[in-house]
């Protein structure tokens, strides 16, 4: 391919970084291209069991005077080669091609488009035949050096990133496309002639590098390096379990290591092997491992585990003990296998056999959880890298917004994104003819408003069985609780938002607020602007959501609703009318018990075993008193909030939020409002705007704006729904809880019995 009197050097393989991934860029050490002569955006071929040209860039900030090479999956793929292999680079000229052929490298793919477009796309991209190719078209020009900019300039190819096989070139050997390139794409797949599957890499997969770092060392090591464990004196890793939520990419990890450790990838997906004939399951399982052992070193990949290896104690048919007996047995029977190793992915990792999460079947088992900030950042800058985007797409702030969404769900917001420009240029297509015009498609872009829309139809996975509306309600929409919405910043918002603070101060976060108070005082207002503030899920339940008539079902429902938000964290649980669920235990009232457990299933999940992280829960109840007080100690309700009815500067701020869309007259004053409004409540106060409004349309359907003299009537129709007795009864009370609190807080619990004073007269 190479002049081969040209110097070589022998360099160990990294990945690089995702963002970099279909761009055709090698980074060197700066000695190495000093030693080759080389400058930025210089053509060099890399050696390994096949040879791919590159483009040198200099190493990563965090690389400097490391001896490593970094490419991407593709290029790896092409060469051969996987992270951690050496391959020799060398110095090459790259000549202008006359001509270039290319077809998709995936199956079940028909591609019509312009190959001016394509040319545009790959210009000065060095390329030589049997490459495979991505049209990366998201290639922010800013980001790369000066020097190399001049190459990446060009327009992304498609709204999503395809991937080519470079069918042929001419002349032989390394070749780059100019304005005077033919250029022909084929419309169908067609089989390459080396078996180096490209489809999915390390680069595809985001957000889960310590993931990746655990199943290299567990399958890639003794798949492609037997003569380690034989040299040890022990036996290889068998199997790996991977396990979280779906739509977290376990089959798409499973391929990408297939695929990098250059094996065979069999696949098993749990329903199909199940047969109706005696044997037959068995059958096609011992098949699919023959297969597999033949074909060394493979890998096994059972998707769904749990529907054809559930515990055997738990199922009534033979069926599906004899496929656990026999899948038992293929794992650790008799004969040895060599160079296998058997990935599984599940869900309900609780529902497999216990026989087979043991040394020897399943050697670890892997958690692939949601990602967090950073991952889900990556996973954008993987899903957009063909898309052109605007200059207003931020992927930061996408990441930010996007708590508790998994890949999954972020491929899905990628795509409606794209199909709302799609849906911007429909006017402008001729929909009898087949073909888009180039001048659109030039013009086609994805912004960050498409990015808003498809926001509002794209929710979190892991969070539809328990997701309500997201809130929108933000701390300007909140007014006259500025005391307790101070200690929510402070409780809530600081140590999700920044959580690195805490840990620096070795204190622990607040895991839940009580807020208590006359009913209509903004409770339920205050939880969900401080969700939306903090960015964290929202999981707001009530008693009747909880509470079953079944034995034990109700405690299940609260260990569920704690383990999915644990699994979607940051989250915040808000759970109204807290007085129905856990009222203090001893009473006698109720269902035999049933309340009891509730409540012992709620202390031991705040501050039980299992610890929460990022976890906040938030009560609200109108009865404080009837709370049993085992759970008003630190450690489970560390801040109990008082929100009483406000003062008149709070129902000021209350009736300017509320007057916010209304069209005023000239003679409203509000201050005359709120002077006359005294122990209105929020609730009190927007249903005086509201009746305002109706006397309104009373005097005239027509009305344009709404005058003083409404307000005035609306005051006479109105009346304040807590009394000057209830206010002093829910001063008694939080003063009781205040000193309680502070003469317990040593002890660590509060006794049975205590607090429970009469209950405020009129609160229900």
């Amino acid at each position: 391919m190479a002049d081969t009197e040209a110097p070589a050097r022998r360099i160990q393989v990294a990945n690089s970084r995702p963002e970099d991934s279909g761009r055709g860029l090698a980074h060197l050490p700066r000695s190495l291209m000093a030693a080759l002569g080389l400058g930025e955006g210089d053509v060099v071929e890399i050696v390994g069991k096949r040879s791919t040209p590159a483009r040198a860039v200099y190493p990563y900030a965090e690389d400097e005077g490391l001896d490593v090479l970094r490419l991407d999956g593709l290029q790896r793929a092409n060469a051969g080669v996987g992270s951690g292999d050496f391959v020799e680079v060398r110095a090459v000229e790259s000549k202008p091609a006359t001509r270039v052929v290319f077809a998709p490298a995936q199956q079940n793919l028909r591609l019509q488009g312009s190959t001016a477009a394509l040319k545009r796309t790959f210009y000065n991209r060095p390329l030589v035949a049997g490459d495979v190719v991505a049209t990366a078209g998201h290639q922010r020009v800013g980001e790369m050096p000066p020097s190399v900019q001049r190459y990446m300039n060009a327009p992304a190819y498609a709204l999503q990133e395809i991937r080519l096989a470079v069918v042929s070139a001419a002349p032989k050997g390394v070749v780059h496309i100019d304005e005077n390139t033919e250029i022909e794409l084929r419309a169908e797949y067609e089989e390459p002639d080396t078996t180096r599957r490209a489809d999915v890499t390390y680069d595809d997969i985001g957000g889960m590098a310590a993931t990746i770092d655990q199943l290299r060392e567990m399958v890639e090591l003794p798949l492609r390096y037997p003569e380690l464990f034989q040299r040890l004196g022990v036996d290889p890793p068998k199997g790996v379990l991977l396990y979280g939520p779906p739509g977290t990419g376990k089959t798409r990890l499973a391929r990408a290591v297939a695929n990098e450790s250059d094996a065979q990838f069999f696949l098993i997906n749990g329903p199909e092997i199940m047969g109706s004939a005696y044997g037959e399951s068995e059958g096609r399982l011992r098949e699919v491992f023959e297969e597999a052992a033949k074909n060394a070193p493979s890998i096994v990949f059972i998707d769904e585990i749990d529907s054809i290896a559930p515990k055997r104690g738990n199922v009534q048919g033979e069926a599906e003990k004899r496929v656990v007996a026999q899948l038992l047995t293929l794992m650790d029977g008799l004969e040895a296998r060599a160079n296998l190793v058997v990935i599984a992915a599940t869900n309900r990792p609780e529902a497999i056999d216990e026989a087979l999460r043991r040394p020897g079947r399943f050697d670890r088992e892997i958690v692939v959880g949601v990602p967090d900030e950073r991952g889900r950042r990556e996973i954008l800058a993987i899903h957009t890298r063909g898309m052109p985007l605007a200059d207003g797409v931020d992927l930061a702030e996408l990441a930010r917004t996007t708590y508790g969404f998994v890949g999954a769900d972020l491929a899905a917001l990628t795509r409606e994104a794209a199909i709302e420009a799609v849906r911007r240029i429909m006017p402008r297509l001729n929909l009898e003819e087949r073909t888009v015009p180039a001048e659109v498609l030039d013009t086609l872009s994805v912004t960050r408003d498409d990015f808003v829309e498809a926001l509002k139809r794209v929710q979190p996975s892991a969070m539809r069985e328990v997701m309500v509306e997201a809130p929108r309600v933000r701390w300007e929409d909140v007014g006259g609780l500025d005391k307790a919405q101070e200690r929510l910043r402070e409780g809530v918002e600081l140590p999700l938002k920044n959580p690195d603070a805490f840990r620096r101060l070795g204190i622990r976060p607040a895991k839940g607020f009580l807020l208590y108070g006359p009913p209509g005082t903004g409770k339920t207002l205050l939880a969900k602007a401080v969700a939306r503030e903090a960015e964290a899920n929202f999981i707001a339940t009530k008693s009747s959501d909880l509470l079953s008539k079944w034995y034990g079902e109700s405690e299940q429902q609260i260990s569920r609703l704690f383990a999915r938000a644990r699994q979607v964290a940051p989250t915040v649980i808000f759970i109204d009318e807290l007085d129905s669920l856990v009222p203090a235990r001893g009473g006698g009232m109720g269902e035999p018990h049933v309340t009891e457990r509730v409540v012992n299933t709620i202390l031991a999940e705040m501050d039980g075993l299992e610890e929460l992280q990022s976890v906040v829960v938030i009560g609200a109840t109108n009865r404080p008193n009837l709370v049993d007080p085992a759970l008003l100690r630190p450690g489970r309700f560390d801040e109990l909030i008082y929100v009483g009815v406000p003062d008149k500067a709070g129902r000021r701020r209350i009736l300017n939020i509320q007057t916010g869309k209304m069209p005023l007259a000239e003679d409203v004053d509000l201050d005359i409002v709120a002077d006359r409004t005294d122990r209105f409540t929020g609730a009190d106060l927007g249903d005086v705007v509201r009746r305002a409004g109706l006397v309104a349309l009373r005097r005239a359907p027509d009305a344009g704006t709404v005058s003083m003299a409404d307000f005035e009537e609306a005051l006479t129709e109105s009346r304040a729904s807590v009394t000057s007795e209830m206010e002093k009864d829910y001063e008694q009370i939080a003063a009781r809880l205040k000193q309680d609190a502070a003469a317990l807080q040593p002890i660590g619990f509060i006794a049975p019995g205590q607090l429970t004073p009469r209950g405020p007269k009129g609160a229900d």
